[in-house]
Protein backbone atom coordinates (compact mmCIF):
# COMPACT_ATOMS: atom_id res chain seq x y z
CA UNK A 1 0.00 0.00 0.00
CA UNK A 2 2.80 2.38 0.87
CA UNK A 3 4.84 2.07 -2.32
CA UNK A 4 5.57 5.34 -4.09
CA UNK A 5 3.28 4.67 -7.05
CA UNK A 6 0.30 4.04 -4.82
CA UNK A 7 1.10 7.03 -2.63
CA UNK A 8 1.33 9.35 -5.62
CA UNK A 9 -1.93 7.96 -6.99
CA UNK A 10 -3.78 8.50 -3.72
CA UNK A 11 -2.46 12.03 -3.29
CA UNK A 12 -3.30 12.84 -6.91
CA UNK A 13 -6.76 11.40 -6.31
CA UNK A 14 -7.25 13.81 -3.42
CA UNK A 15 -6.24 16.76 -5.65
CA UNK A 16 -8.50 15.60 -8.48
CA UNK A 17 -11.39 15.12 -6.09
CA UNK A 18 -11.02 18.71 -4.90
CA UNK A 19 -11.06 19.90 -8.52
CA UNK A 20 -14.15 17.89 -9.31
CA UNK A 21 -15.86 19.28 -6.22
CA UNK A 22 -15.06 22.81 -7.38
CA UNK A 23 -16.64 22.13 -10.78
CA UNK A 24 -19.76 20.68 -9.21
CA UNK A 25 -21.58 24.00 -9.21
CA UNK A 26 -21.33 24.18 -13.01
CA UNK A 27 -22.35 20.63 -13.79
CA UNK A 28 -24.72 19.99 -10.87
CA UNK A 29 -23.71 16.33 -10.70
CA UNK A 30 -20.40 16.36 -8.78
CA UNK A 31 -20.23 15.44 -5.14
CA UNK A 32 -20.34 18.35 -2.66
CA UNK A 33 -16.96 19.27 -1.24
CA UNK A 34 -18.45 19.72 2.21
CA UNK A 35 -19.80 16.20 2.43
CA UNK A 36 -18.78 14.70 5.79
CA UNK A 37 -16.67 11.55 5.75
CA UNK A 38 -19.27 9.88 7.97
CA UNK A 39 -21.76 9.95 5.09
CA UNK A 40 -19.57 7.63 3.04
CA UNK A 41 -19.70 3.87 3.31
CA UNK A 42 -16.59 2.11 4.70
CA UNK A 43 -15.26 1.24 1.23
CA UNK A 44 -15.36 4.88 0.12
CA UNK A 45 -13.81 6.03 3.39
CA UNK A 46 -10.94 3.63 2.99
CA UNK A 47 -10.27 4.63 -0.62
CA UNK A 48 -10.55 8.39 -0.09
CA UNK A 49 -8.83 8.80 3.26
CA UNK A 50 -5.34 10.31 3.15
CA UNK A 51 -3.53 10.30 6.53
CA UNK A 52 -2.42 13.79 7.63
CA UNK A 53 1.21 12.65 8.13
CA UNK A 54 1.58 14.90 11.16
CA UNK A 55 -0.52 17.34 13.14
CA UNK A 56 -2.15 15.73 16.16
CA UNK A 57 -0.54 12.52 14.99
CA UNK A 58 2.68 13.60 16.69
CA UNK A 59 0.82 13.95 20.00
CA UNK A 60 -0.37 10.39 19.50
CA UNK A 61 3.21 9.30 18.77
CA UNK A 62 4.35 10.82 22.09
CA UNK A 63 1.48 9.17 23.97
CA UNK A 64 2.11 5.71 22.50
CA UNK A 65 5.85 6.17 23.18
CA UNK A 66 5.23 6.70 26.91
CA UNK A 67 2.60 3.96 27.10
CA UNK A 68 5.14 1.55 25.65
CA UNK A 69 7.74 2.80 28.15
CA UNK A 70 5.40 2.05 31.04
CA UNK A 71 4.13 -1.31 29.79
CA UNK A 72 6.73 -3.16 27.72
CA UNK A 73 9.50 -1.09 29.31
CA UNK A 74 8.52 -2.11 32.83
CA UNK A 75 8.05 -5.69 31.65
CA UNK A 76 11.59 -5.62 30.20
CA UNK A 77 12.92 -5.01 33.71
CA UNK A 78 11.65 -8.48 34.68
CA UNK A 79 15.11 -9.78 33.85
CA UNK A 80 16.37 -7.88 36.92
CA UNK A 81 13.53 -9.27 39.05
CA UNK A 82 14.29 -12.76 37.73
CA UNK A 83 17.97 -12.45 38.63
CA UNK A 84 16.99 -11.31 42.14
CA UNK A 85 14.48 -14.17 42.57
CA UNK A 86 17.02 -16.78 41.49
CA UNK A 87 19.86 -15.48 43.67
CA UNK A 88 17.85 -14.74 46.86
CA UNK A 89 15.28 -17.57 46.99
CA UNK A 90 12.50 -15.02 47.62
CA UNK A 91 9.68 -17.57 47.53
CA UNK A 92 10.72 -20.90 49.10
CA UNK A 93 10.34 -24.12 47.14
CA UNK A 94 10.09 -22.25 43.83
CA UNK A 95 12.08 -23.55 40.88
CA UNK A 96 13.88 -21.47 38.27
CA UNK A 97 11.39 -22.81 35.72
CA UNK A 98 8.42 -21.41 37.61
CA UNK A 99 10.05 -17.98 37.77
CA UNK A 100 10.75 -18.15 34.04
CA UNK A 101 7.09 -18.83 33.29
CA UNK A 102 6.09 -15.69 35.17
CA UNK A 103 7.94 -13.40 32.77
CA UNK A 104 6.64 -15.19 29.71
CA UNK A 105 3.15 -15.34 31.21
CA UNK A 106 2.87 -11.56 31.34
CA UNK A 107 3.60 -11.25 27.61
CA UNK A 108 1.38 -14.17 26.61
CA UNK A 109 -1.55 -12.84 28.68
CA UNK A 110 -1.09 -9.43 27.06
CA UNK A 111 -1.44 -11.05 23.66
CA UNK A 112 -4.22 -13.41 24.75
CA UNK A 113 -6.58 -10.54 25.58
CA UNK A 114 -6.05 -8.99 22.11
CA UNK A 115 -9.30 -10.35 20.56
CA UNK A 116 -11.30 -9.19 23.58
CA UNK A 117 -9.64 -5.76 23.48
CA UNK A 118 -10.35 -5.43 19.75
CA UNK A 119 -14.00 -6.36 20.32
CA UNK A 120 -14.34 -3.85 23.17
CA UNK A 121 -12.82 -1.11 21.00
CA UNK A 122 -15.57 -1.74 18.47
CA UNK A 123 -18.32 -1.66 21.14
CA UNK A 124 -17.08 0.84 23.74
CA UNK A 125 -14.27 2.76 22.05
CA UNK A 126 -10.50 3.00 22.29
CA UNK A 127 -10.39 5.25 25.35
CA UNK A 128 -12.41 2.83 27.48
CA UNK A 129 -10.07 -0.04 26.62
CA UNK A 130 -6.98 2.04 27.41
CA UNK A 131 -8.32 3.03 30.83
CA UNK A 132 -9.16 -0.58 31.63
CA UNK A 133 -5.51 -1.36 30.88
CA UNK A 134 -4.35 1.37 33.27
CA UNK A 135 -6.51 -0.13 36.03
CA UNK A 136 -5.22 -3.70 35.63
CA UNK A 137 -1.56 -2.70 35.36
CA UNK A 138 -1.72 -0.51 38.46
CA UNK A 139 -3.55 -3.25 40.37
CA UNK A 140 -0.91 -5.80 39.35
CA UNK A 141 2.09 -3.77 40.49
CA UNK A 142 0.55 -2.72 43.79
CA UNK A 143 -0.70 -6.28 44.36
CA UNK A 144 2.76 -7.71 43.68
CA UNK A 145 4.15 -5.68 46.58
CA UNK A 146 2.06 -7.77 48.99
CA UNK A 147 2.94 -11.18 47.48
CA UNK A 148 4.15 -13.81 49.96
CA UNK A 149 3.87 -16.98 47.84
CA UNK A 150 4.88 -17.80 44.29
CA UNK A 151 1.27 -18.16 43.07
CA UNK A 152 0.69 -14.56 44.18
CA UNK A 153 3.40 -13.47 41.74
CA UNK A 154 1.92 -15.65 38.98
CA UNK A 155 -1.42 -13.87 39.31
CA UNK A 156 -0.15 -10.33 39.89
CA UNK A 157 3.15 -9.88 38.04
CA UNK A 158 2.15 -12.47 35.45
CA UNK A 159 -1.57 -12.61 34.61
CA UNK A 160 -2.85 -9.25 35.90
CA UNK A 161 0.09 -7.24 34.56
CA UNK A 162 -0.31 -9.03 31.24
CA UNK A 163 -3.97 -8.04 31.03
CA UNK A 164 -3.16 -4.41 31.74
CA UNK A 165 -0.31 -4.37 29.25
CA UNK A 166 -2.50 -6.11 26.66
CA UNK A 167 -5.38 -3.65 26.84
CA UNK A 168 -2.99 -0.69 26.67
CA UNK A 169 -0.96 -2.20 23.84
CA UNK A 170 -3.84 -3.34 21.64
CA UNK A 171 -5.67 -0.05 22.20
CA UNK A 172 -2.67 2.04 21.14
CA UNK A 173 -0.57 0.01 18.69
CA UNK A 174 -2.64 0.66 15.57
CA UNK A 175 -3.27 4.37 16.12
CA UNK A 176 0.08 5.64 14.87
CA UNK A 177 -0.31 3.92 11.48
CA UNK A 178 -3.66 5.67 11.00
CA UNK A 179 -2.07 9.12 11.26
CA UNK A 180 0.91 8.60 8.92
CA UNK A 181 1.65 7.31 5.42
CA UNK A 182 4.99 8.60 4.11
CA UNK A 183 6.51 8.65 7.59
CA UNK A 184 4.61 5.69 9.00
CA UNK A 185 7.67 3.55 9.80
CA UNK A 186 9.53 6.48 11.37
CA UNK A 187 6.57 7.24 13.62
CA UNK A 188 6.19 3.55 14.47
CA UNK A 189 9.91 3.30 15.22
CA UNK A 190 9.70 6.24 17.63
CA UNK A 191 6.78 4.71 19.49
CA UNK A 192 8.51 1.33 19.65
CA UNK A 193 11.60 3.04 21.10
CA UNK A 194 9.51 3.80 24.18
CA UNK A 195 9.79 0.21 25.35
CA UNK A 196 13.57 0.39 25.05
CA UNK A 197 13.82 3.66 26.96
CA UNK A 198 11.42 2.37 29.60
CA UNK A 199 13.41 -0.84 29.89
CA UNK A 200 16.63 1.16 30.33
CA UNK A 201 15.16 3.41 33.00
CA UNK A 202 13.37 0.73 34.98
CA UNK A 203 16.10 -1.90 34.75
CA UNK A 204 18.48 0.57 36.40
CA UNK A 205 15.78 1.83 38.77
CA UNK A 206 14.74 -1.64 39.95
CA UNK A 207 18.39 -2.62 40.36
CA UNK A 208 18.89 0.41 42.63
CA UNK A 209 15.53 0.42 44.48
CA UNK A 210 15.48 -3.22 45.61
CA UNK A 211 18.75 -3.08 47.65
CA UNK A 212 17.80 0.29 49.16
CA UNK A 213 14.04 0.06 49.81
CA UNK A 214 13.25 -3.63 49.32
CA UNK A 215 11.22 -5.61 46.81
CA UNK A 216 7.72 -4.46 47.95
CA UNK A 217 8.49 -0.77 47.56
CA UNK A 218 10.05 -1.38 44.15
CA UNK A 219 6.64 -2.63 42.98
CA UNK A 220 4.74 0.23 44.65
CA UNK A 221 6.94 2.92 43.13
CA UNK A 222 6.57 1.39 39.67
CA UNK A 223 2.79 1.14 40.15
CA UNK A 224 2.33 4.79 41.10
CA UNK A 225 4.48 6.12 38.25
CA UNK A 226 2.89 3.83 35.65
CA UNK A 227 -0.63 4.79 36.78
CA UNK A 228 -0.03 8.54 36.42
CA UNK A 229 1.77 8.40 33.05
CA UNK A 230 -0.52 5.86 31.40
CA UNK A 231 -3.66 7.63 32.61
CA UNK A 232 -2.60 10.92 31.01
CA UNK A 233 -1.51 9.32 27.73
CA UNK A 234 -4.58 7.08 27.45
CA UNK A 235 -6.90 10.09 27.59
CA UNK A 236 -4.92 12.17 25.09
CA UNK A 237 -4.87 9.53 22.35
CA UNK A 238 -7.27 9.82 19.40
CA UNK A 239 -7.91 7.07 16.86
CA UNK A 240 -9.10 7.50 13.25
CA UNK A 241 -11.09 4.25 13.05
CA UNK A 242 -14.21 5.93 11.66
CA UNK A 243 -12.30 8.00 9.10
CA UNK A 244 -10.48 5.01 7.63
CA UNK A 245 -13.46 2.64 7.93
CA UNK A 246 -11.46 0.12 9.96
CA UNK A 247 -12.75 -3.42 10.25
CA UNK A 248 -12.63 -3.96 14.00
CA UNK A 249 -13.51 -7.66 13.87
CA UNK A 250 -11.36 -9.75 16.18
CA UNK A 251 -10.89 -12.51 13.60
CA UNK A 252 -11.14 -11.90 9.86
CA UNK A 253 -10.73 -15.60 9.04
CA UNK A 254 -10.13 -15.21 5.26
CA UNK A 255 -6.68 -13.87 6.18
CA UNK A 256 -5.71 -17.37 7.32
CA UNK A 257 -6.13 -18.64 3.76
CA UNK A 258 -3.36 -16.38 2.50
CA UNK A 259 0.16 -17.93 2.53
CA UNK A 260 1.85 -14.55 2.92
CA UNK A 261 -0.10 -13.90 6.12
CA UNK A 262 0.76 -17.34 7.51
CA UNK A 263 4.45 -16.70 6.77
CA UNK A 264 4.11 -13.33 8.50
CA UNK A 265 2.79 -15.20 11.56
CA UNK A 266 5.79 -17.55 11.32
CA UNK A 267 8.11 -14.53 11.38
CA UNK A 268 6.44 -13.43 14.61
CA UNK A 269 6.52 -16.84 16.29
CA UNK A 270 10.22 -17.43 15.63
CA UNK A 271 11.11 -13.82 16.49
CA UNK A 272 9.37 -14.08 19.87
CA UNK A 273 11.09 -17.35 20.73
CA UNK A 274 14.39 -15.53 20.33
CA UNK A 275 13.38 -12.12 21.67
CA UNK A 276 11.98 -13.26 25.03
CA UNK A 277 14.92 -15.61 25.55
CA UNK A 278 17.58 -12.95 25.03
CA UNK A 279 15.62 -10.23 26.86
CA UNK A 280 15.11 -12.18 30.08
CA UNK A 281 18.30 -14.29 29.99
CA UNK A 282 20.97 -11.65 29.53
CA UNK A 283 20.96 -10.42 33.16
CA UNK A 284 21.31 -13.93 34.60
CA UNK A 285 23.82 -14.83 31.85
CA UNK A 286 26.01 -12.04 33.20
CA UNK A 287 26.13 -13.86 36.55
CA UNK A 288 27.22 -17.07 34.81
CA UNK A 289 30.39 -15.39 33.52
CA UNK A 290 31.34 -14.01 36.93
CA UNK A 291 29.65 -10.60 36.98
CA UNK A 292 27.74 -9.23 39.98
CA UNK A 293 23.98 -8.73 40.28
CA UNK A 294 24.44 -4.98 39.85
CA UNK A 295 26.47 -5.54 36.70
CA UNK A 296 23.74 -7.87 35.47
CA UNK A 297 21.15 -5.11 35.87
CA UNK A 298 23.47 -2.76 33.96
CA UNK A 299 23.75 -5.29 31.11
CA UNK A 300 19.95 -5.61 30.98
CA UNK A 301 19.67 -1.82 30.93
CA UNK A 302 22.18 -1.58 28.09
CA UNK A 303 20.19 -4.06 26.02
CA UNK A 304 17.14 -1.85 26.48
CA UNK A 305 19.25 1.22 25.65
CA UNK A 306 20.09 -0.46 22.36
CA UNK A 307 16.39 -0.96 21.71
CA UNK A 308 15.62 2.66 22.48
CA UNK A 309 18.39 3.96 20.22
CA UNK A 310 17.89 1.48 17.41
CA UNK A 311 14.15 1.42 16.81
CA UNK A 312 13.74 4.98 15.43
CA UNK A 313 16.55 4.27 12.95
CA UNK A 314 14.86 0.99 12.04
CA UNK A 315 11.75 2.99 11.18
CA UNK A 316 13.67 5.64 9.24
CA UNK A 317 15.51 3.11 7.08
CA UNK A 318 12.29 1.13 6.63
CA UNK A 319 10.60 4.11 4.99
CA UNK A 320 13.61 4.75 2.75
CA UNK A 321 14.72 1.23 1.81
CA UNK A 322 11.51 -0.76 2.18
CA UNK A 323 9.75 -2.05 5.27
CA UNK A 324 9.91 -5.74 4.41
CA UNK A 325 13.54 -5.39 3.25
CA UNK A 326 14.71 -3.85 6.52
CA UNK A 327 12.66 -6.18 8.75
CA UNK A 328 14.08 -9.24 6.96
CA UNK A 329 17.70 -8.07 7.04
CA UNK A 330 17.73 -6.91 10.66
CA UNK A 331 16.01 -10.08 11.89
CA UNK A 332 18.74 -12.12 10.21
CA UNK A 333 21.41 -9.79 11.63
CA UNK A 334 20.12 -10.36 15.17
CA UNK A 335 20.51 -14.11 14.78
CA UNK A 336 24.01 -13.62 13.42
CA UNK A 337 25.00 -11.45 16.41
CA UNK A 338 23.82 -14.16 18.81
CA UNK A 339 25.92 -16.79 17.03
CA UNK A 340 29.14 -14.85 16.48
CA UNK A 341 29.26 -12.46 19.48
CA UNK A 342 27.12 -13.79 22.34
CA UNK A 343 28.69 -17.24 22.15
CA UNK A 344 32.13 -15.73 22.81
CA UNK A 345 31.09 -13.10 25.39
CA UNK A 346 32.91 -13.84 28.67
CA UNK A 347 33.80 -10.43 30.11
CA UNK A 348 31.96 -7.28 31.16
CA UNK A 349 33.14 -5.33 28.12
CA UNK A 350 32.12 -7.96 25.55
CA UNK A 351 28.80 -8.68 27.29
CA UNK A 352 27.96 -4.96 27.37
CA UNK A 353 28.98 -4.58 23.72
CA UNK A 354 26.73 -7.49 22.77
CA UNK A 355 23.83 -6.13 24.84
CA UNK A 356 23.88 -2.71 23.13
CA UNK A 357 24.44 -4.15 19.65
CA UNK A 358 21.82 -6.89 19.82
CA UNK A 359 19.40 -4.48 21.47
CA UNK A 360 19.33 -2.32 18.34
CA UNK A 361 17.99 -5.24 16.26
CA UNK A 362 16.41 -7.70 18.74
CA UNK A 363 13.16 -5.73 18.84
CA UNK A 364 12.91 -5.25 15.08
CA UNK A 365 9.63 -7.18 15.14
CA UNK A 366 7.96 -4.71 17.50
CA UNK A 367 9.29 -1.72 15.55
CA UNK A 368 8.03 -2.98 12.18
CA UNK A 369 5.13 -5.36 12.82
CA UNK A 370 2.35 -2.87 12.11
CA UNK A 371 3.88 -1.23 8.97
CA UNK A 372 4.92 -4.62 7.54
CA UNK A 373 1.46 -6.08 8.11
CA UNK A 374 -0.09 -3.00 6.50
CA UNK A 375 2.06 -3.72 3.43
CA UNK A 376 0.74 -7.29 3.32
CA UNK A 377 -3.00 -6.96 4.04
CA UNK A 378 -3.73 -3.20 3.85
CA UNK A 379 -4.55 -0.65 6.54
CA UNK A 380 -8.25 -1.50 6.61
CA UNK A 381 -7.75 -5.07 7.82
CA UNK A 382 -4.89 -4.10 10.12
CA UNK A 383 -6.84 -4.31 13.45
CA UNK A 384 -8.08 -7.82 12.64
CA UNK A 385 -4.68 -8.93 11.34
CA UNK A 386 -2.95 -7.66 14.46
CA UNK A 387 -5.52 -9.39 16.67
CA UNK A 388 -4.78 -12.75 15.04
CA UNK A 389 -1.06 -11.99 15.23
CA UNK A 390 -1.08 -11.34 18.97
CA UNK A 391 -3.00 -14.55 19.60
CA UNK A 392 -0.46 -16.56 17.58
CA UNK A 393 2.34 -15.21 19.78
CA UNK A 394 0.85 -16.42 23.07
CA UNK A 395 2.49 -19.86 23.01
CA UNK A 396 6.05 -18.79 22.03
CA UNK A 397 6.06 -15.94 24.54
CA UNK A 398 4.91 -18.28 27.30
CA UNK A 399 7.49 -21.00 26.77
CA UNK A 400 10.49 -19.11 25.39
CA UNK A 401 12.24 -18.24 28.66
CA UNK A 402 11.34 -21.63 30.13
CA UNK A 403 13.02 -23.27 27.12
CA UNK A 404 16.04 -21.03 27.61
CA UNK A 405 16.43 -22.00 31.27
CA UNK A 406 16.03 -25.69 30.45
CA UNK A 407 18.72 -25.42 27.77
CA UNK A 408 21.28 -24.24 30.32
CA UNK A 409 23.90 -26.82 31.20
CA UNK A 410 26.58 -27.18 33.85
CA UNK A 411 30.19 -27.97 33.07
CA UNK A 412 32.59 -30.17 35.03
CA UNK A 413 33.31 -27.30 37.46
CA UNK A 414 29.62 -26.73 38.20
CA UNK A 415 29.48 -23.47 36.24
CA UNK A 416 26.37 -22.67 34.21
CA UNK A 417 26.78 -22.65 30.43
CA UNK A 418 24.44 -20.75 28.09
CA UNK A 419 25.85 -22.18 24.84
CA UNK A 420 22.68 -24.06 23.91
CA UNK A 421 20.58 -20.99 24.71
CA UNK A 422 22.78 -18.86 22.46
CA UNK A 423 22.55 -21.31 19.57
CA UNK A 424 18.79 -21.67 20.00
CA UNK A 425 18.29 -17.90 19.96
CA UNK A 426 20.48 -17.37 16.92
CA UNK A 427 18.85 -20.06 14.81
CA UNK A 428 15.23 -19.10 15.58
CA UNK A 429 15.99 -15.51 14.53
CA UNK A 430 17.46 -16.78 11.26
CA UNK A 431 14.36 -18.94 10.76
CA UNK A 432 12.20 -15.86 11.31
CA UNK A 433 14.11 -13.92 8.66
CA UNK A 434 13.61 -16.77 6.17
CA UNK A 435 9.81 -16.59 6.64
CA UNK A 436 9.79 -12.87 5.88
CA UNK A 437 12.19 -13.31 2.97
CA UNK A 438 9.58 -15.54 1.30
CA UNK A 439 6.96 -12.85 1.93
CA UNK A 440 9.28 -10.37 0.20
CA UNK A 441 9.28 -12.52 -2.94
CA UNK A 442 5.48 -12.63 -2.89
CA UNK A 443 5.20 -8.86 -2.34
CA UNK A 444 7.37 -8.01 -5.34
CA UNK A 445 5.20 -10.26 -7.51
CA UNK A 446 2.01 -8.71 -6.11
CA UNK A 447 3.28 -5.20 -6.87
CA UNK A 448 4.21 -6.20 -10.41
CA UNK A 449 0.77 -7.73 -10.92
CA UNK A 450 -0.96 -4.64 -9.53
CA UNK A 451 1.07 -2.35 -11.79
CA UNK A 452 0.05 -4.41 -14.82
CA UNK A 453 -3.63 -4.15 -13.83
CA UNK A 454 -3.38 -0.38 -13.37
CA UNK A 455 -1.74 0.11 -16.76
CA UNK A 456 -4.32 -2.14 -18.43
CA UNK A 457 -7.22 -0.30 -16.79
CA UNK A 458 -5.74 3.06 -17.77
CA UNK A 459 -5.36 2.03 -21.41
CA UNK A 460 -8.87 0.62 -21.63
CA UNK A 461 -10.42 3.73 -20.08
CA UNK A 462 -8.38 6.05 -22.29
CA UNK A 463 -9.40 4.20 -25.47
CA UNK A 464 -13.06 4.03 -24.48
CA UNK A 465 -13.52 7.63 -23.35
CA UNK A 466 -10.53 9.65 -24.43
CA UNK A 467 -10.92 11.50 -21.15
CA UNK A 468 -7.77 12.12 -19.14
CA UNK A 469 -9.68 12.76 -15.93
CA UNK A 470 -11.53 9.46 -16.16
CA UNK A 471 -8.31 7.76 -17.17
CA UNK A 472 -6.59 9.00 -14.07
CA UNK A 473 -9.55 8.18 -11.83
CA UNK A 474 -9.55 4.58 -13.08
CA UNK A 475 -5.86 4.28 -12.28
CA UNK A 476 -6.43 5.68 -8.79
CA UNK A 477 -9.35 3.38 -8.14
CA UNK A 478 -7.18 0.40 -9.03
CA UNK A 479 -4.34 1.68 -6.83
CA UNK A 480 -6.63 2.08 -3.84
CA UNK A 481 -7.56 -1.55 -3.41
CA UNK A 482 -6.95 -2.94 0.04
CA UNK A 483 -4.65 -5.79 -0.84
CA UNK A 484 -4.27 -8.66 -3.28
CA UNK A 485 -6.16 -11.91 -2.86
CA UNK A 486 -4.55 -15.33 -3.10
CA UNK A 487 -2.88 -15.90 -6.48
CA UNK A 488 -1.21 -19.34 -6.95
CA UNK A 489 1.00 -18.02 -9.74
CA UNK A 490 2.80 -15.74 -7.28
CA UNK A 491 3.96 -18.81 -5.33
CA UNK A 492 5.58 -20.75 -8.17
CA UNK A 493 8.97 -21.78 -6.76
CA UNK A 494 11.32 -20.59 -9.51
CA UNK A 495 9.70 -17.20 -10.02
CA UNK A 496 9.39 -16.77 -6.24
CA UNK A 497 13.12 -17.37 -5.71
CA UNK A 498 13.94 -14.97 -8.54
CA UNK A 499 11.89 -12.23 -6.89
CA UNK A 500 13.35 -12.98 -3.45
CA UNK A 501 16.84 -12.01 -4.67
CA UNK A 502 15.67 -9.07 -6.80
CA UNK A 503 17.00 -5.66 -5.70
CA UNK A 504 13.74 -3.82 -5.16
CA UNK A 505 12.33 -1.56 -2.48
CA UNK A 506 9.44 -3.30 -0.72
Amino acid sequence: MADNATLDAIQSHQHDQESLNGEGKEHGNAQSQSQAPAELDPDDKYKRDVPPDGGYGWVCVACVFWINAHTWGINSSYGVFLSYYLSHDVFPNSSALSYAFTGGLSISCALLVAPLATYLIQILGTRFVLNVGVFFETLSLIGSSFATQKWHIFLSQGVCFGWGMGFLFVGSVGITSQWFLKRRSVAQGITAAGSGLGGLIYSLAVGAIIPRFGLPWAFRILGIIACVVNLVCANLLRDRNKLVGSRLTAFHLPLLRRPEFLLFLGWGVFSMLGYVAVLFSVANFALSVGLTSHQGSVVSALLNLGQGLGRPFVGMFSDRLGRINIATFLTFLCGLFCLVIWVFANSMVVVCFFAVLVGTVAGTYWATVSPVLAEIIGIRDLPSGLSITWLSLVAPCTVSEAIALELRTRDAHGDTSYLHVQLFTGFVYIGASLCLWLVRGWKIGALERAQQRRESAARETSLANGDKTLDRSATIASASTSGPTYDPQLWRPFSLVRRMVALKRV
